[in-house]
């Protein structure tokens, strides 16, 4: 018998694109109706700030999740440029452009996020830019290939992976941040020492402790202007300052909202029939035992297929360690757990992570509380990463490791929960 139910996807990203996936892959037989506010069909975001930038070879095409044709073979009703404009989750519709009204059974949102920008005088200027889409890296790689002098504002992985392609390119790059390190919160200081040294060993300056004043020129950008007054020349400025959970439809809807849109660890929302994933989630994280928001890849990889599950009324427990990776230079690096600065009390270096003769370590960083593994970060040492990540989900359940055998090369990594 044919399932007649209606199943909407709003975010046609990598997370709604493998939400649909799976529903088909999953014998749902049903109408799925993918639907995204780009022209573009669904991509993953990370190639735009490693691979599209340096200009490496098939990077466009690689960046899509699927061939357009494969949406409809699949059945699927994909409809882009198109945004939802009205959640009514009492008579189970949406309305899109203003105008139309699209009924639904179950309801996935993934709208994703974006840009948090700037607003100071001058953020409108040609040559002051920002990296979310597939547009804006177009038109970024564009402008790299002739700037001579980019400053980068925002030292976190955005800013850092622009930072490296403009460096790439030939520009001189100097990097405007407000900590003291780049990648301070994310790694603590140990580790983001590492990335600070590797950036001024290929020639960028950093300006720690520094915001921008204001954006400078006449018909198009010419300098940065700090706080403190000091003037940067610039001809392109790369904003990298985050994030923010697009939600604006889930409190339209009468979701509960806080630092994103509240899912428990089935992805089940507020509201019955109603599911979300992605950026946008603000996770009941069973494993790490506290909610966490996590804007990375794998989430946006593996949510859109947990939830694919859980509206299908599978069982599902979202409980996946947060990982991601990063390609900066000669360093290429993943990062799996949760070890925000004050939950740790040490760091722990497998390896040298001395950065020598403008060359990159290999070594592997462990962050403990009382002896527990909490996260774990491989730089150019490969394959560790189901050891490490069965080390953090251990130290999450309470087993301690040895911290001497965990610094020893000579023990393996899967020889220590032993």
């Amino acid at each position: 018998m044919a399932d007649e139910r209606t199943f909407v996807i709003v975010g046609a990203g990598l997370t709604g694109a493998k939400a649909a996936e799976t529903l088909r892959a999953e014998g749902f037989t049903g109408t799925i109706v993918l639907i995204g506010e780009e022209i573009e069909r669904p991509y993953e975001r990370p190639p735009l700030s490693k691979d599209y930038l340096r200009e490496l070879e098939g990077a466009r095409e690689k960046a899509f999740v699927h061939d357009l044709s494969w949406y409809a073979d699949n059945d699927i009703d994909l409809r882009l440029a198109t945004r939802v404009t009205h959640l009514d989750a009492v008579l189970k519709r949406v309305t899109l452009d203003g105008v139309d009204e699209l009924h639904y059974d179950r309801l996935l949102l993934a709208t994703g996020s974006r840009v948090r920008t700037l607003d100071v005088p001058g953020a409108s200027l040609p040559g002051v830019r920002y990296l979310r889409t597939l547009d804006e890296a177009e038109a970024l790689l564009d402008q790299l290939k002739s700037a001579a002098n980019v400053v980068v504002v925002g030292a976190g992985w955005i800013g850092l992976e622009t930072a490296a392609a403009a460096r790439h390119h030939g520009a001189a790059v100097t990097v405007v941040e407000l900590g003291s390190l780049p990648l301070q919160r994310v790694l603590g200081d140990e580790v983001a020492a590492v990335y600070a040294d590797l950036h001024r060993a290929h020639g960028v300056t950093f300006h720690f402790g520094a915001s921008v004043a204001s954006f400078r020129g006449d018909t198009r950008l010419e300098s940065v202007v700090l706080a403190d007054g000091t003037e940067l020349p610039a001809d392109l400025a790369v904003i990298g300052v985050g994030i923010q959970p697009n939600t604006e439809l889930a409190v339209d809807g009468g979701l509960a909202v806080d630092n994103g849109i509240l899912v428990d660890a089935g992805l089940r929302t507020s509201v019955p029939d109603i599911y979300a994933a992605g950026d946008v989630v603000n996770l009941d994280h069973p494993l790490l035992g506290s909610r966490i928001r996590v804007e990375h890849w794998a989430n946006a990889l593996n949510g859109g297929k947990a939830a694919a599950r859980a509206l299908l009324g599978q069982e599902v427990v979202y409980d996946r360690v947060p990982y991601f990776y990063s390609d900066q230079y000669d360093l290429g690096m993943e990062y799996s757990g949760h070890a925000p600065q004050g939950t740790y009390d040490r760091v722990v270096f497998r390896g040298d992570p001395t950065v020598r003769d403008g060359k990159a370590p290999e070594f592997i960083a462990f962050w403990l509380q009382d002896g527990r593994v909490l996260a774990g970060l491989n730089a150019n040492i490969w394959d560790v990463t189901d050891p490490i990540q069965a080390l953090i989900r251990a130290g999450y359940n309470g087993t301690t490791v040895d911290p001497a055998k965990l610094a020893d090369p000579d023990v393996p990594l899967d020889q220590l929960l032993a």
